[in-house]
């Protein structure tokens, strides 16, 4: 069953980003999700399979 997670949740993922931030911002949610970095602000594209598995917790809903 897939998480539940909303455009606007930010998230603590187990890796961090080449900048050294942990904290990503969900912009878009269906098959692929994008995340967007809290530090640098890059965003990424990832299958929702792979985030959801990378995610540790929800910081903020």
């Amino acid at each position: 069953m897939p998480m539940d997670i909303k455009i606007g949740d930010v998230v603590e993922l187990k890796k961090q980003h080449a900048c050294g931030c942990k904290e990503f911002e969900i912009t878009r949610v269906g098959m692929d999700i994008k995340i967007k970095c809290t530090k640098c602000l890059r965003s990424i594209m990832l299958d929702r399979e792979t985030v959801e598995k990378r995610i540790k917790k929800i910081i903020k809903k």
